[in-house]
């Protein structure tokens, strides 16, 4: 994934690799001979139009290296099959990742790019049998997919929904199980951690992270050593796109996502947990 051909505004991101990995992370490299903190997640991990999103923040307070792996707009098989990145996790003091949606990994239905997760590659044999009236070739990202299917079907689309459940919650088990018992989970979203329908939440199609129960994060507890849990305050929402750096055209994008003061109370958060749990050690 190429961040840098991204038009995220006048920070530098200073991209670097690691090892054989072919994506491009936020920068500066990190040395990986002393001990460090490792981070996977999304666009809220990478941070973008943030000067300092959170990993940066816990790195500070813990002075402690933070390997950034965040990806915009990555799912879980960004990571899950880059051997580089599960070496690296696995060898951190431990391991913040971000629980991202369902949406963006490839399942029994259709298959994403394996490194720009939102992309839409093509649907199986099984999708187009049961949505044989849809055509695919002009969806480009799964989100159109998604939103498309819903509109023909939306009982037909539950079946889909149950599947990418299925496959996150296996995909999560394999991960986690790469990266060690040293691993934390967080919930960094303006949704509640709940079971309720995502019908019936006013974001539906784009809640995120989306189609994640509680149940689902519940099944995940035996393999990770804490879940944080970072709905940022009604005050952290109310700053909007406050002290970000975009460009103009990227407006709309930045007023649609977490902010500043959201990313210094979900770093706040995972400093007590991290210092907590490293102690235990």
């Amino acid at each position: 994934m190429r961040h840098d051909s991204i038009d995220m505004g006048d920070l530098s991101y200073s991209p670097c690799r690691y090892g054989n990995s072919r994506i491009l992370f936020r920068g500066p490299r990190k040395p990986l001979d002393r001990p460090y903190l490792a981070f996977i997640g999304g666009t809220e991990t990478y941070g973008k139009f943030i000067e300092k999103p959170f990993p940066t923040l816990v790195e500070t307070a813990l002075r402690q290296p933070s390997v950034n792996f965040g990806c915009v707009n990555a799912g879980l098989d960004t990571f899950v099959n880059d051997p580089t990145i599960m070496k690296i996790c696995n060898g951190a003091d431990m391991t913040v990742v971000q629980v991202l949606g369902a949406d963006n990994l490839s399942n029994r239905f259709y298959a994403v790019h394996p490194r720009r997760n939102d992309r839409f590659l093509r649907a199986s044999s099984v999708l187009q049998a049961l949505y044989p009236e849809v055509d695919f070739n002009d969806c480009a990202f799964t989100s159109q997919l998604l939103a498309r299917l819903f509109a023909t079907s939306p009982d037909r689309f539950d079946i889909v929904v149950h599947e990418l459940r299925q496959a996150w919650l296996a995909r999560m088990q394999t991960m986690l199980r790469q990266i060690g018992p040293q691993c934390i989970l967080l919930w960094f979203s303006d949704e509640p951690i709940d079971n309720a329908d995502w019908m019936g939440r006013p974001a539906q199609l784009r809640a995120a992270p989306l189609f994640i129960t509680a149940n689902m994060i519940d099944a995940l507890t035996p393999l990770v050593r804490a879940v944080v849990t970072a709905i940022p305050s009604p005050e952290a929402l109310a700053q909007g796109a406050n002290g970000m750096h975009y460009p103009p055209s990227q407006a709309s994008a930045a007023a649609e996502m977490l902010g500043l003061r959201c990313h210094v109370e979900a770093a706040s958060k995972l400093v007590m947990a991290l210092r907590d749990e490293m102690f235990a050690i």
